[in-house]
């Protein structure tokens, strides 16, 4: 096949749609491969910071988008009809009503569809139900008059990216990858082959998006698990933290869930309501996805009604209580606020007439999210604020932040992530 010979020549040229926490490490992987990257995002301030070879990420490091030497940065789309290979990394958010919102990825197909020739791979990444790829998209791509799996070739390979993890990058992390027809598959696993240490083929577009959903589907079902249980143990006072320690000295049969504020980031709180909205075109039930969803999207009111009864143990009321949100990002040591729970968290408490500030060094101002407005700038985490405020709830674990100073200073701690540990309970410091 003449665009195999090419992928494996690195005379194939790559184009990226979406250059955010996937697409930009698939940029350096194949750009570190030998490749002509092409990158291509909707947003001009992306471009010039990328042309400028600055980053716009935190755990990716500007040095790395200088050291890519043969990447192009784009916003003109019809520099796609150039490349050989497009990989579509774009968002795939939930609606009002926690259906998938796929703008993105028809957009995207549209998009690709006008500038296609014969002989091209397209690629979908971005966390999907079930027969978007080989159903809507490859009808949005075959309206050209081209055919997949003749004319061009469909594929899909759901992203891994674990943004700021030391042990695992794109290059080590396995690439699941399914294609249209065989001849799809064996393009598309000759693309990811040149990148990574290992692919996994498997038989249908379908099987490798359902891989994607049950990763995800399994960790929110079992960070569920242990969120419900955290509320029960707390009742009997037990300390979940301890129990899940102890557990997982268990050399089998068991891994470590943690419990927090609710769910965050761009997979876990959103990829199970895609299933459970393709489900119901089969007349199929998902109790477990269901009740695992109600569970965690009730966890900051959990959390504000810990804050409410630890205010009041110290005489205060939550009406006109001074809080310090500790942590804007969904998880430590990270710049990403997507479906952070603080938000919500933050809109509970002032709802109730709190007064709300937060802290995040990897934040410095709010920004405007699909579904909340927070405008607010990041308070300085001096022992002078924490004085301030009449609690302080911490909401990510940052590795910055010094328990010892934040105990310190602080007049009433509530702890959703374990931060100040074997103080449950106990004092000013409250587990919630």
């Amino acid at each position: 096949m003449e665009l195999i010979e090419k992928i494996r020549s690195r005379k194939a040229k790559i184009g990226i749609i979406g250059l955010g926490y996937v697409g930009l490490p698939l940029v350096f992987e194949f750009s570190k491969a030998g490749f002509e990257v092409t990158g291509f995002d909707v947003d001009p301030s992306k471009i010039a910071l990328l042309k400028q070879g600055k980053s716009y990420i935190k755990h990716i490091d500007a040095e790395r988008i200088r050291q890519c030497k043969a990447f192009t940065p784009s916003d003109d789309f019809s520099g796609l009809s150039g490349m050989d290979c497009i990989i579509a990394c774009v968002p795939t958010p939930l609606n009002k009503n926690r259906e998938p919102d796929m703008t993105y990825v028809f957009d995207t197909a549209r998009t690709i569809a006008k500038h296609m020739r014969p002989g091209q791979l397209v690629v979908l990444e971005s966390t999907t139900y079930p027969g978007t790829t080989d159903e809507d998209m490859r009808a949005i791509l075959e309206q050209t008059g081209l055919k997949a799996g003749v004319d061009f070739h469909l594929a899909y390979s759901p992203e891994r990216e674990d943004p700021n993890n030391k042990d695992f990058s794109t290059g080590t992390i396995p690439k699941v990858v399914g294609g249209y027809t065989k001849g799809c598959l064996e393009a598309a696993k000759a693309l990811y082959d040149s990148i990574v240490t290992r692919t996994v083929p498997v038989s249908s577009t379908r099987v490798a998006e359902a891989t994607k959903l049950l990763e995800n589907i399994y960790r929110a079902v079992n960070i569920a698990l242990v969120n419900e249980l955290k509320m029960l143990f707390e009742k009997m006072g037990i300390d979940v933290w301890e129990v899940i320690e102890a557990s997982k000295t268990k050399p089998f049969g068991f891994q470590a869930f943690y419990p927090g504020p609710g769910l965050g980031g761009h997979c876990i709180p959103i990829d199970p309501f895609y299933l459970t909205w393709k489900a119901r075109e089969y007349d199929s039930p998902t109790k477990f996805i269901e009740l695992a969803g109600e569970i965690n999207t009730s966890m900051p009111y959990y959390v504000v009604q810990r804050v409410f009864e630890a205010l009041s143990e110290s005489g205060k009321c939550l009406k006109g209580a001074r809080i310090l949100v500790l942590g804007l990002a969904y998880k430590k040591d990270v710049d990403d606020p997507r479906e952070s729970p603080s938000f919500k968290l933050i809109e509970i408490l002032e709802s109730k007439g709190a007064i709300v500030d937060y802290n995040d060094p990897f934040i410095p101002a709010a920004p405007k999210m699909r579904h909340f407005k927070v405008e607010k700038s990041s308070v300085p985490l001096t022992g002078e604020n924490l004085c301030a405020y009449d609690c302080v709830l911490i909401a990510t674990d940052h590795s910055v932040y010094d328990p010892e100073f934040i105990l310190k200073h602080s007049k009433l701690v509530v702890d959703t992530r374990n931060l100040i540990k074997g103080a449950g309970g106990q004092g000013k410091v409250k587990k919630a």
